[in-house]
This record gives structure tokens, C-alpha cells and sequence, in this order.
């Protein structure tokens, strides 16, 4: 007497939760990953590859998020009082943080658009330039000034670069792009503690530091606008070829 055969014996693929292969002519797995039916619905927390994001999307959310942050900091930084100046640093922090947050979400679930793109580093630059002027118009920190102006030339200037270079060839990012933002992020949050009130006599040396940390985020930043003009010229002469 022939034993009976199980389901698991005729479709291996049913062991271990796996999906099997229908035995009937015609009719399709729906858990194959070739059938739409599987794949999941473009949202607000992601799209398969190969489908249009929506503008509706976490990505830019956050983007939004920071772009709104932004008023919000420049009037904390208008209230001279210590505790005024703890939420603006924790707003700044928050706005940062969701710099990084909201271009990892767009490239790894797909939420890449045209609005992002355009948004997210409008907002970038809107937020690091309100700081470098809100500091440099703190009491002692004139020479922040150099550094803002030397930034806002270096993103318009690049900024400019690109656009003009688009017809030509896209210009990748500068190796020292993610540097650049990291030292001048933490040159602003540096600068935005209120030293004296968290350890009163540890202002002169945080201010010698400040001004190092300054010097370095001015290289970084003028020579990674440097590499991009190397690109562009390099690039340039390629095409005309």
C-alpha cells in the first residue's frame, strides 16, 4: 500500500514558509516577486524601484520640517536669556539631524522627486547661512563674519557652477562635500552654548578654539569650491574634444 504524499513533499518550496509554485496550468503565484500583486503600493513611506515617487513622502516631510525649523531659530537667537539660547541650539541640532535623515529615507525607499531635490538643499544652505550671520552678530565673534561671506560666495558661486554646467555634464560631489558640512555644523554648535552661564571662565579658550576650528572650516570650504572649478574646467575639455 502506497503511502500518502504530503503537500510539503510535492511542493518543497512550501517547506520553511517558503511560497511554492502552483501545479496548476495557467495560474500564477501571486508571491512571486515578478507579480505587481507583491509588490507594495507606492506611500508615503516608500516605492518600489522603477515607480514615481509622490510628493507626499517622509523625505520630504523632514525637508519641510527644517525649512520651518528656520524661523523658528532665528527668533530664539533674537531672546538673550541662556535658556533661549539651549533651544536654539536644540532646534539646530534637530534641523541637522533631519538633513541626514530625510536624504537617506529619499535614496533608500525610492522617495527621491523633483521637489526634494530642489528643496532639500535650499534648505541646507538657508539653515547654515541664518547661523553663520545670527553669530556673527553676537557680541565678539566679529570675525565670523569672514567665514559667512566666504560661505555664502562659495554656495553661490558652486551653486551657479553646476546650473551652468549641466548642459555640459553632471558634476559630481566634491570628495570633501560631507566634511565641509560636518565642520561647519560643528563650528555653529559650538559657537551657539552659552559657555558662560554652562562653566563661567571656559569662554577664552572655547573662543581660542572656535576660531582654529573656524580656520578650518574656511580651508575646507574654499577648497572644496576649488575642486569644483577643477571639475568643471576638467569636464569642460573633455566634451570639447
Amino acid at each position: 500500500m502506497n503511502e500518502p504524499t504530503s503537500p510539503a513533499a510535492e511542493n518543497p518550496g512550501a517547506m520553511n514558509g517558503q511560497p511554492g509554485v502552483s501545479e496548476q496550468p495557467g495560474v500564477e503565484n501571486s508571491a512571486e516577486p515578478g507579480n505587481p500583486a507583491a509588490q507594495p503600493k507606492a506611500g508615503f513611506w516608500g516605492v518600489p524601484v522603477g515607480q514615481p515617487a509622490p510628493n507626499w513622502n517622509i523625505a520630504n516631510l523632514l525637508t519641510v520640517l527644517r525649512l520651518v525649523m528656520i524661523p523658528v531659530f532665528i527668533w530664539l537667537m533674537f531672546v538673550s536669556n541662556p535658556p533661549a539660547r539651549w533651544a536654539a541650539l536644540a532646534v539646530f541640532a534637530l534641523a541637522s539631524l533631519t538633513d541626514k535623515l530625510d536624504g537617506s529615507l529619499a535614496r533608500g525607499r525610492n522617495l527621491v522627486t523633483d521637489f526634494g531635490k530642489l528643496a532639500d538643499p535650499i534648505a541646507d544652505k538657508a539653515l547654515v547661512l541664518a547661523a553663520f550671520v545670527l553669530l556673527a552678530l553676537q557680541p565678539g565673534l566679529w570675525w565670523m563674519w569672514i567665514v559667512t561671506v566666504l560661505v555664502f560666495v562659495r554656495e553661490i558661486g558652486i551653486t551657479l557652477l553646476r546650473l551652468a554646467m549641466v548642459k555640459i555634464a553632471v558634476m559630481p560631489a566634491s570628495r570633501g562635500g560631507k566634511l565641509k558640512t560636518v565642520t561647519q555644523i560643528v563650528l555653529i554648535l559650538v559657537l551657539l552654548v552659552p559657555w558662560p552661564a554652562l562653566v563661567p571662565g571656559a569662554w577664552p579658550a572655547i573662543h581660542v578654539a572656535s576660531v582654529v576650528l573656524a580656520v578650518l572650516v574656511v580651508g575646507i570650504t574654499v577648497g572644496t569650491g576649488l575642486d569644483y572649478v577643477r571639475q568643471a574646467i576638467r569636464l569642460t575639455h573633455q566634451t570639447s574634444r
